[in-house]
């Protein structure tokens, strides 16, 4: 069975299927602040997320994380560990990526979880 959860204009945030959730990007909501608290701000969006589909970032199985400033990535890190425990940390990619569609986003975040 596959399950989705909230259903936006173009995507569902997560959509479950086997025991395990996949969510779409998540960006954070005020761009006008710096990599590290944009950081912050998906975090706890990503908590929210997981939440809707019965899981927590205790369980993530991997992280993909697309950057526009690379200079940036020990903000970003330093975002991320105060984030997660340390001991469940998913496995992660960072991609250095052009634009993600607006100047101001400097990153965006895609996780798969176990549920």
């Amino acid at each position: 069975m596959v399950q989705r959860i909230e259903k936006t204009k173009i995507m569902h945030r997560v959509v479950v299927h086997n025991g395990i959730a996949f969510l779409g990007g998540i960006i954070a909501d005020d761009v006008s602040v710096g990599m590290r608290e944009q950081t912050a701000q998906i975090c706890r969006k990503l908590d929210a997320v997981l939440a809707l589909a019965g899981t927590d970032k205790s369980k993530l199985l991997s992280a993909q994380l697309f950057v526009t400033k690379m200079a940036a990535k020990e903000e970003m890190n330093a975002a991320w560990l105060e984030w997660l425990d340390g001991n469940d940390l998913p496995a992660r990619a960072t991609v250095g990526v052009a634009d993600l569609g607006d100047p101001s986003i400097l990153i965006e975040v895609v996780v798969t979880a176990a549920v």
